[in-house]
């Protein structure tokens, strides 16, 4: 990765504070999930962060989040979704790790005595072996250079039987090299990097994760983000459109992706 791209990823999610744009909402950075949200008429503020709200719901359900677990969040940005996930779920502990230290000063302000924030990558989580019951990663995985190491680091720090959910979007496949990067101005400027689902579920298997199960989630998500961007005023030839043809090409989708660490017996 170049440094340009360093720079501007920090750039971003520092000083221009990517969750004060419009097309975000509440707080949070994320696509949002559009299942239960009519798109056909306007859509509310409201709605745009029930939208991603949604999204951790989904992860939260898929993953059984309880009050016995102790959580990590890696790429855990402004904290909302952590916040709302103690709040509404109530694991006893879950601690938000990201790359951006304007991130997680802004996150802190939402920190309690179940709910902190820590700088830290991906690819080196700042934790102990085994110090978790579930490891989660919600849209953050696409700028990842490293995909394997986050897989390693993941499952490093989870126990055994300890259950994983990486949720963003990916390349449905490795057929394409270079398309996205000519449609989408996040991929040609490398701040999004177009990792394949093969290659994600290689990644986790290597790392020692069973049971990858894989749902794409893109019809629940494309168009909503598409209704609100062209609500936003959004013209139809700049490149943020293109996101919802990209899907329907088949260059792009949205993922669920899950998978647990081996209990000890059965490693």
């Amino acid at each position: 990765m170049s440094d340009d791209a360093v720079a501007l990823r920090a750039k971003m999610y520092g000083e221009d504070d990517l969750s004060s744009l419009p097309v975000f909402a509440g707080g949070f950075i994320n696509f949002g999930y559009w299942r239960d949200i009519p798109i056909d008429g306007e859509i509310t503020v409201d709605q745009r962060v029930d939208s991603q709200l949604a999204l951790y719901r989904l992860v939260m359900d898929k993953l059984g989040v309880g009050p016995a677990d102790a959580v990590v969040e890696i790429g855990s940005g402004t904290g909302v979704g952590a916040a709302w996930a103690v709040a509404e779920v109530g694991p006893r502990e879950w601690h938000g790790v990201d790359l951006s230290p304007d991130q997680v000063r802004r996150a802190s302000a939402h920190a309690t005595d179940r709910l902190a924030f820590h700088q830290g990558a991906a690819t080196a989580i700042p934790f102990p072996d085994d110090g978790f019951d579930v490891a989660l990663s919600l849209e953050a995985a696409q700028h990842m250079d490293d995909i394997a190491g986050f897989a390693a680091e993941a499952s490093r720090v989870l126990r055994p039987g300890g259950r994983f959910a990486v949720c963003t979007f990916f390349a449905p496949d490795a057929d394409h090299p270079g398309e996205l990067a000519r449609r989408l101005e996040t991929f040609a400027a490398g701040v999004d990097r177009d990792h394949a689902v093969p290659a994600v579920v290689s990644a986790l298997t290597a790392a020692g994760f069973a049971g990858v199960d894989v749902t794409a989630i893109g019809e629940h998500v494309w168009a909503g983000l598409d209704r609100w961007l062209v609500q936003l005023g959004v013209p139809d030839d700049e490149w943020p459109r293109r996101w919802l043809t990209c899907y329907r090409d088949g260059l792009i989708d949205y993922y669920l992706i899950s998978a647990t660490v081996p209990s000890a017996a059965s490693r």
